[in-house]
């Protein structure tokens, strides 16, 4: 039986143009490509949750627009449960600007519309979904209040709480949460955003960890991209080499990690499993176009799995 997972974010559309390399401040850049995918942090999570076989349910808001049928549809077609995704109809659905260059990194802009008005009523009104919830994943493109107050309620109802601090936010977070959160999943610019420490090495990346612990925090992946991922806890740092994968799109591998984390976590698996489950999910994002195409199905990552050796 799979479990029951809540997943509380964004959903946008996408609007992807791939180019040659990245534009500098000023200039433009002739791309080679445009399109269109459904995405968000929070969706993107969401589904690729469901695509792993957790019973997936979203909190969250879209437009009453054509981007919000369009993602309420990629919801439905993944398996995600959409009844506590609301339809606002005085602001337009989010999208997210990205350009990605011909080595697969990307550049994003996030204009969050209804998102942006995620709030404590639309947890409310979904609390019948905390009954049997294993796990609750977070992100940071909604309203930090209702991040928190999600937390809150998640943390109440007995559930593993797994927050993915991105984008990394502009203020320092309440002390309280470090206590109720027990798995975060920053990359580098985002943990340098919670803690001022750079992240530009594997030395300063287990600096940057342990200030996240003297902050409270029970455990902390840090995903370091083609580096692999570094694991966090009070009782021990280890670094996950990443597996080699030829990339040519990480827009959404990071939100492919968290919800394969989340996943396992939920499932009861040491985080240790869970991460080198995390860090295939995450590789296998960087094979395929787009964020929620690119999501990878449970065969995928366990037949990837099987194929590579694994940390000993």
């Amino acid at each position: 039986m799979s479990v029951k997972l809540v997943v509380v974010g964004s959903a946008n559309m996408d609007m992807v143009a791939f180019a040659p390399k990245l534009p500098a401040p000023g200039e433009t850049v002739l791309g080679t490509r445009f399109e269109m995918a459904c995405g968000g942090k929070g969706a993107n999570q969401a589904v690729a949750c469901a695509r792993l076989g957790a019973d997936t349910w979203f909190v969250g808001r879209v437009g009453v627009d054509a981007f919000g049928d369009m993602l309420l549809r990629s919801f439905r077609e993944a398996g995600v449960h959409t009844d506590f995704v609301r339809r606002d109809a005085e602001t337009s659905s989010g999208v997210a600007l990205i350009f990605v260059d011909e080595k697969g990194q990307n550049e994003i802009v996030v204009a969050p519309g209804a998102n942006g008005r995620v709030s404590r009523d639309d947890i409310d009104n979904a609390s019948a979904v905390w009954d049997n919830c294993k796990a609750l994943l977070v992100q940071f493109e909604i309203p930090l209040s209702t991040v928190g107050y999600a937390i809150g309620e998640a943390s109440r109802h007995g559930a593993i709480v797994v927050v993915n601090p991105a984008p990394a936010p502009r203020e320092p977070l309440p002390e309280e949460w470090f206590g109720l959160v027990d798995v975060w999943t920053p990359n580098e610019r985002e943990i340098e955003g919670l803690t001022g420490v750079a992240v530009t090495d594997m030395e300063s990346a287990e600096k940057a960890t342990k200030a996240m612990l003297d902050k409270g925090a029970k455990a902390v992946v840090l995903t370091l991209g083609a580096n692999g991922s570094l694991v966090a806890t009070p009782d021990f740092i280890r670094h996950f080499p990443a597996f080699p994968v030829q990339a040519v799109d990480a827009t959404a591998a990071g939100d492919a990690f968290a919800a394969a984390l989340t996943v396992r976590l939920a499932e009861g698996a040491p985080l240790e499993e869970a991460v080198i489950f995390a860090n295939a999910a995450g590789a296998l994002a960087c094979t395929k176009v787009g964020a929620q195409p690119s999501m990878p199905k449970r065969e995928e990552v366990e037949g990837f799995l099987q194929t590579q050796p694994l940390p000993i």
